[in-house]
């Protein structure tokens, strides 16, 4: 801290100066300080412009001991940072001019001990993977002059390969909360220079240190996935360099299946625990293949019991969540398969019916499925007739049950996870279709049954089911005109949609 203060005079609120410039000014792109051009790794009347951070490391095996004597033994002046979350067992051996910082706050330290950004007093800061070597300086000075040249653009990054078995790829990744996903698909490679917004593979990234600091978790783990999910969010880009390359004589990183099996398992923890700490609940890899960190069969749902028809997702801006949605799709095809095959007649209801008319499934920020069923029909299905009271979990896990809320059923995914179908029992009437028990929906109203006389195939949640044969019509009488055009949350009261945004 008190070199902080006689070097930088204390941080800006906003964004971080380059520390170790003191009443100079900041540094940016070479240009001038103090009426001086400053280049290279150190300019006159200052220290070095880069520190070597090592983030990514497992401490029952490791190389960041070589790795500080590789980049030591090229670039003795250059600060060197082993960085873990909580002090690595057994401890690392770091040779002279290297330190280890530990994030976790101790209650005996003042907090700046282990932030990182009170740590870093340079221009720029080298993430730098575990075992890899520093062949000659000049690697980084080519580093910065590329980052140098992108001035303020979008390429906010820069990154060299490391030489190993599987070369690094680029890939595009966009990132959107509002639907909890991030998705990468490939980017052009092969070429000096490509520009994409994530990379995958082993590779040496240089950052600005302010812009580093200014992500809101500058150094979680995995590394790459999560400096990459902050900067696309920014709409930053990184420029993967053809050369210099990287050598690293530790590939295989781990010598046994035992330590690899280890390593393994803590990145599946590790991008668990990231990923939900981002909202992230769907990972579309760039072969096509999801990874989940939702809710599942086995869990809870993702949000709690909705009240005022608000679920709670609709205050942080984000509609129903992926899985949720997976869930709902696979109960809806489950129940519309069991009341086809027992003649159950049923249709598309409510907000489901307006979901298969606008989107052909379910409204992205739905969290229910409601299905119509002829009252009369109900003694066909088995695992219908007999629910006057408790439930029924079927053999594939289903809870089938009679609604507490209402006349009503419910079918959900499963004991743990009660995303569910809901089944609204109709009988007619002198040509309408009504019900002894009504609830406070505005579109649980009685209709005249020529909409059902025929039922019409509609794609919905991808499948094909029945609904209304005058769907729009129907719709208008239960929600009023133009409900298909005019997307709106349940209850506007509460929150409403903002239909300036993509739907």
């Amino acid at each position: 801290m008190e070199k902080r203060r006689e070097q930088g005079k204390g941080l800006k609120k906003a964004s971080l100066p380059v520390p170790g410039l003191g009443a100079m000014g900041n540094l940016v792109g070479g240009s001038m300080v103090g009426g001086a051009k400053m280049g290279g790794l150190e300019g006159n009347m200052r220290g070095p412009r880069v520190t070597i951070l090592v983030r990514e490391f497992e401490d029952f095996e490791n190389y960041v001991g070589d790795v500080a004597r590789s980049f030591l033994r090229q670039r003795p002046e250059l600060p060197f940072l082993a960085v873990a979350e909580s002090p690595p067992y057994p401890p690392l051996v770091l040779p002279e001019g290297a330190r280890l910082l530990v994030l976790t706050p101790s209650p005996d330290q003042p907090p700046q001990t282990h932030r990182p950004e009170f740590n870093v007093q340079t221009e720029f800061a080298l993430l730098v993977p575990d075992g890899v070597e520093l062949d000659h300086g000049r690697q980084i000075e080519r580093l910065i002059r590329e980052l140098e040249g992108e001035g303020g653009g979008p390429v906010r990054l820069v990154a060299a390969p490391v030489l190993t078995r599987s070369a690094v790829q680029c890939l595009h990744l966009r990132v959107n909360l509002r639907e909890w996903t991030a998705t990468y698909t490939p980017a052009a490679s092969g070429s000096s220079g490509s520009v994409c917004t994530a990379l995958q593979g082993d590779a040496v990234v240089l950052i600005r240190t302010e812009d580093l600091f200014n992500l809101s978790v500058p150094l979680g783990r995995p590394l790459m996935s999560s400096l990459f999910v902050q900067t696309s969010l920014r709409s930053w880009k990184v420029k993967l360099l053809e050369g210099p390359s990287f050598s690293t004589s530790h590939r295989p990183l781990f010598s046994s299946a035992h330590n690899q099996w280890k390593a393994d398992s803590r990145l599946k923890d590790a991008t668990n625990h990231l990923m939900r700490s981002f909202g992230l609940k769907r990972v579309v890899l760039s072969d096509g293949r999801d990874q989940w960190f939702g809710c599942s069969k086995e869990t809870a749902r993702c949000f709690g019991t909705v009240r005022d028809d608000t679920p709670e997702y609709l205050y942080i801006e984000r509609w129903t969540p992926p899985c949720c949605l997976r869930a709902l799709r696979e109960t809806t095809k489950y129940v519309i398969n069991i009341l086809e095959s027992s003649g159950v007649r049923y249709w598309l209801e409510g907000g489901s019916l307006l979901g298969a008319a606008r989107h052909q499934d379910i409204i992205p920020w739905d969290y229910d499925v409601d299905l119509g069923i002829y009252l009369e029909d109900i003694p066909n299905c088995d695992y219908l007739k007999n629910l006057d009271s408790g439930s029924l979990v079927d053999a594939n896990g289903y809870v089938w049950e009679r609604a507490v809320e209402g006349d009503f059923y419910r079918v959900q995914y499963s004991e743990a996870n009660h995303l569910h179908v809901d089944l609204w029992p109709f009988y007619p009437r002198n040509g309408v279709m009504t019900r002894d028990t009504w609830t406070e929906h505005k579109q649980d109203v009685e209709f005249p049954e020529h909409f059902l006389q025929p039922l019409v195939p509609m794609q919905f949640a991808g499948i094909t089911a029945y609904g209304p044969n005058n769907h729009r019509a129907f719709l208008e009488l239960k929600f009023g005109e133009g409900v298909i055009e005019n997307p709106q949350y349940p209850n506007p009261a509460k929150k409403r949609l903002d239909r300036s945004r993509t739907l």
